[in-house]
């Protein structure tokens, strides 16, 4: 089976080196986008088995993204995990309400991520 691709949609370098390096260790290809709008553009593209979204970012934030990408037919199958620094209950089921399958408060443990991805790349991989 092919490596599960995933997509990390964040403005921050930072994150997203850090996704990067614990997900390409662990055998996942990955794509990186650095706002909503590209990241839309790179998942109708790339049709990745995931997507790790950041909420606060220019253009087009993470719930917009998201809301976006769930409605649209190319890309609604594709399951979303919110990754954000934004820890409210309020946040959570506003992400949960747009699409997102789950929501995981930064800093992620690399294992929580890694848990977290693998059940829904499974489910994806194995259809």
């Amino acid at each position: 089976m092919a490596q599960p691709h995933v997509l990390i949609i964040d403005d921050s370098l930072a994150e997203t080196r850090i996704f990067s390096a614990v997900l390409e260790k662990n055998g996942y290809q990955v794509s990186v986008a650095c706002n909503g709008q590209e990241g839309i553009q790179v998942a109708k593209a790339r049709q990745p088995d995931i997507i790790l979204m950041d909420v606060v970012m220019p253009l087009v934030n993470g719930f917009q993204a998201t809301r976006e990408l769930t409605r649209c037919a190319e890309t609604a199958h594709i399951p979303i995990i919110v990754c954000t620094s934004k820890s409210s209950e309020t946040d959570r089921m506003w992400a949960m309400r747009q699409g997102a399958k789950a929501y995981l408060v930064k800093p992620v443990a690399s294992r929580t991520l890694l848990d977290t991805i693998a059940q829904f790349t499974h489910k994806a991989g194995g259809s």
